[in-house]
Parts: C-alpha cells; sequence; structure tokens
C-alpha cells in the first residue's frame, strides 16, 4: 500500500520533520531539488546529443524555492538555466530568498517573462501544495504562457492549479508530461482531473518518511502490490468447502445475467461453491452458463442460510414486496457477513424498516460491504448527485458511519470506506468499466474473498482492485470501447 496525502497532512510531516526531528528546511528543499535534477537527467540521457535549454517558471514560495535550487544544480551540470520568476518577491518565503541570494553566484539568467528562444525542459515551481486560491489575473497568465510553449513539462510536487486534495482544478492549471512529487503522493495527483494534467508520477524520498507521522497516519492510501500478493494463500490440502461458500441471492424473473456474472465471478476469484437463490425461471440459463453453480428458490433461503459462509444480494434482484421479504429475512435471520448491492440498495433507500434493520445488524458488529454507484449512494444519502460525485469519499464515510459498515462508493475512482478506518482508493480500471454488469462482477468478487476468510473491509478493497486491474487487461487486448463485463471473468480466470 502507498499513502495518499492531504496539503494539511503533507504540512504537518514537514512541519515535524523540521521541528521535532531536526532536519532543516533547507535541507529538505535540497533534497527536492535532487530528485527533480536525477529525473532530469535519465531524461537528457534518453535524448543525447540535444542541446538542453530550461526554463523554470517558480513562484515565491517553498514551491518557487525548490525550483531555485534546482536551477543551481542543471548550471551545475551543463544545462543553460532560465528562470522566469512569477509573483510577488516582497512576499518571498526565507528558504526563497536564501536560495535566490545562492543564486547570484551561478550562471542562471532571470525573466520577467520567457525569452523568445525554444526550451528543451520545462519545470513548473509556480505552487506546488501551497496554492489556496482560484489561479487568475497575472497568475493565470503565466499558466496559459507555460502551457503553450513548447518542450518536456515536469512539475515539481503538484502541477499549479490543481487542488492538492481534490484534484478540481482552481481556474487554470498546468499541463505537465511528468510530476517529481515529495514525500509522499498527493491526492490530487491521483483523482479527476488533476491526474489527467500530472503525467507520469514519480514520489521522491526527501527524508519526511512515516516516523515524519508523529503517530498521525494519512486518511486515505492505495495498494500496489502484485495481484497475486492481494490474493488469500491456498491451503494446499483444501477441499471446495475450505475455500467458502458463497450464497448469491440474484436475478429477477427471465433476468439472468447479473447472476450469471455475479456467480462466475465468486468462482473466479477462489469460492469453493456458489449458490444462487433465484426464481426457476433462471435456472436452465445458469445451469448451462454456470454449470459449476447450486441452485435454489426462495423457498430454500432459511437451509441455504445455514449452509453459507457469506451472503451476497441484490445484482439483478427487482424491487418489490418479495424482493424486500427476501433482504428482511437475510437481515433478521443470519449474523453471516453480508453483501448488499444494486436493488438490495435502492431497497434500503426506499424502506426506512430495511434501513434501521441493516444499521441494527452493522451496530452489533456484523460485517455488510455496500457497493453502491454515485447514483444509489445519492439516493441512500437523499443527496444531489452533483454534490455526492464532488465529495465521494466524504459521503461514504457518512454512510460507513451510519450503518456500520464498509462502504464501496464507485465512480470513475472507487472510494473504500469503513467506519473507523483509513480510505482506500482503487487507481486500476478504466473507462471500459464503465457497462452493464461490471458492478455485478465486482459484487461476486468481494463475496468470493469473503468466503475465503478474507475480513470484509480488506476484501472490498481487494476486490475492487483486481476489477479494475481485469479491466485493464481486456482494455489492453480489445480497446475501452469493446469492454463488456463477461469479458472482466474470462480475461481474470486467463494465465
Amino acid at each position: 500500500m502507498r499513502y495518499l496525502v492531504t496539503a494539511e497532512e503533507m504540512r504537518r510531516y514537514d512541519k515535524y520533520t523540521i521541528e521535532e526531528m531536526g532536519v532543516p528546511s533547507m535541507v529538505l528543499m535540497e533534497r527536492a531539488a535532487l530528485a527533480a535534477y536525477d529525473r532530469i537527467e535519465k531524461y537528457r540521457s534518453e535524448h543525447p546529443g540535444t542541446k538542453m535549454k530550461v526554463l523554470i517558471m517558480a513562484g515565491t514560495g517553498n514551491n518557487g524555492g525548490d525550483g531555485l535550487a534546482l536551477a543551481r544544480l542543471l548550471s551545475e551540470g551543463d544545462y543553460t538555466v532560465e528562470v522566469w520568476c512569477v509573483g510577488e518577491k516582497g512576499r518571498a518565503s526565507e528558504e526563497w530568498s536564501a536560495q535566490r541570494k545562492i543564486l547570484d553566484h551561478y550562471p542562471v539568467n532571470f525573466s520577467t517573462k520567457p525569452a523568445e528562444v525554444e526550451y528543451t525542459i520545462l519545470i513548473d515551481a509556480l505552487f506546488g501544495v501551497g496554492l489556496s486560491r482560484e489561479i487568475a489575473g497575472v497568475l493565470g497568465d503565466a499558466v496559459d504562457t507555460f502551457n503553450g510553449l513548447e518542450g518536456w513539462k515536469i512539475a515539481l510536487d503538484l502541477p499549479s492549479g490543481i487542488d492538492s486534495d481534490t484534484g478540481i482544478i482552481r481556474g487554470k492549471a498546468v499541463r505537465v508530461n511528468e510530476t517529481v512529487t515529495f514525500g509522499f503522493c498527493k491526492r490530487g495527483l491521483v483523482l479527476y482531473p488533476g491526474c489527467d494534467l500530472a503525467g507520469k508520477i514519480t514520489t521522491a524520498d526527501i527524508g519526511i518518511s512515516k516516523l515524519s507521522f508523529g503517530g498521525c497516519e494519512p486518511g486515505m492510501y492505495f495498494l500496489d502490490e502484485k495481484t497475486e500478493e492481494l490474493l488469500p494463500v491456498r491451503n494446499v490440502c483444501g477441499n471446495k468447502g475450505t475455500f467458502g461458500k458463497v450464497l448469491l441471492i440474484a436475478g429477477s424473473f427471465n433476468m439472468a445475467g447479473a447472476a450469471v456474472l455475479a456467480a462466475k465471478a465468486a468462482y473466479r476469484i477462489g469460492a469453493g461453491m456458489v449458490k444462487v437463490i433465484t426464481p426457476k425461471e433462471n435456472r436452465v440459463i445458469l445451469q448451462q452458463t454456470v454449470p459449476e453453480a447450486l441452485l435454489g428458490g426462495p423457498d430454500d433461503l432459511e437451509e441455504s442460510l445455514n449452509w453459507a459462509d457469506v451472503i451476497a444480494i441484490g445484482p439483478g434482484l427487482g424491487k418489490g414486496p418479495h424482493t424486500e421479504n427476501l433482504l428482511e429475512k437475510v437481515l433478521k435471520n443470519s449474523k453471516l457477513p453480508l453483501l448488499i448491492d444494486a436493488d438490495g440498495l435502492n431497497l434500503l433507500a426506499e424502506n426506512p424498516g430495511l434501513r434501521k434493520l441493516a444499521a441494527y445488524e452493522g451496530s452489533r458488529g456484523r460485517s455488510m460491504v455496500l457497493t453502491p454507484h454515485v447514483g444509489e449512494l445519492a439516493r441512500l444519502l437523499q443527496k444531489k448527485i452533483s454534490e455526492v460525485k464532488e465529495n465521494l469519499s466524504d459521503c461514504g464515510s457518512e454512510l460507513a458511519m451510519e450503518l456500520q459498515a464498509v462502504v464501496a462508493a464507485k465512480d470513475a475512482r472507487t472510494f473504500i470506506c469503513g467506519a473507523g478506518k483509513p480510505v482506500c482508493v482503487n487507481l486500476s480500471g478504466n473507462s471500459g468499466l464503465a457497462t452493464a454488469g461490471s458492478g455485478d462482477v465486482l459484487a461476486g468478487m468481494i463475496a468470493g474473498l469473503i468466503a475465503q476468510g478474507m475480513e470484509a473491509y480488506r476484501a472490498a478493497c481487494v476486490g475492487t482492485c483486481i476489477h479494475g486491474r481485469a479491466g485493464d487487461r481486456v482494455s489492453a487486448k480489445i480497446g475501452e470501447h469493446a469492454c463488456m463485463a463477461g469479458d472482466l471473468v474470462c480475461t481474470w480466470g486467463e494465465n
């Protein structure tokens, strides 16, 4: 796993490193400049024989100070360096002023606007994480000018104009080929639309580490382990019972597709057995498409609850008194881990009694996972879709606290939220996953992981990550436009 920090968290860790651990601010600035210099040197090695003319757009804060320190290193490395100062020097930080004074002794040119020449490399050191307002006026003009210049572009810490916490664009923003971020990756670098402007992201160690947390870890992270490392360890002496039994309550009259996808996904992720409770009209299709699955009807529910290790309810289920009754029985008559998806979530949103029952079960410690997309989450919280979309992590956490459950709030970036837990944001996947049935596959994957003994919050994080990676594999083969939910299951099962 890798941490994602807010601007406030980063300031706190920076301050702790300086004041409590005794590392001088100028040392951290020097290490940041060295990290950026190493990346630029790599670029130069990839373009032998090219004359390197560099423009650094530098603000007057510490991000600009990083840029000035980098200017000195580049000037010593046979680069032609021009520093374009933007901002009020009278408001410059102490570190910026010190770096500026040092540069009086180095062959660096200073300008108030870019010269009429072609640049090989352009470096953004205007704001970094320090931005707290909309970029407009002179600063907006500088961003426009920078974006209009040709050359390989790199940002120090964060492209100027991107909100460090949310990824939104504050008025205007710089677009770069690469970002070298310092200490820990900033949230805005991986969230949309900021991640579209940041290019390749390199996180550089500059001396601010986990030791700098001072007992207060970041509130968000993402998984970066290899897929094999995320999956449960298989017992070489195990049998189909060892690897867990999933009870899937899914599908409605002559609508078997969701049940098929979820059942296949549960098997593909490693579950030993899957039983599908579905209308009898769907059984022939299921027997043909998932012959491994056991089949049952609503009359078998009580027996099936005693058989299972985990329950998943909702995919393709439909709404109505019959399905409300099924969800109520599951909530009342079993203490097994429970995943609620699709129409199961809509029933919770529309039926206060079911919602109260779910909250009661969560308060008693029952493991529950909810997998709402933005529209379903908006209905559950009685908020506008636009409000939820802009604050998806917070909204997911709000519902998780209310129901004492795990909430996988799904969108282009999915946030897995658990009461009292950090937020896991999933970075795998692409637009090919925005297709009917994709959520059914995810529900089956998470349920299959829980069946194998994985804790519910961890299963939601791992299942979402692997689901996205399956989408990446499909898209690499056939393109994002052509991706279908069934491809996710087939691709995941391939070697």
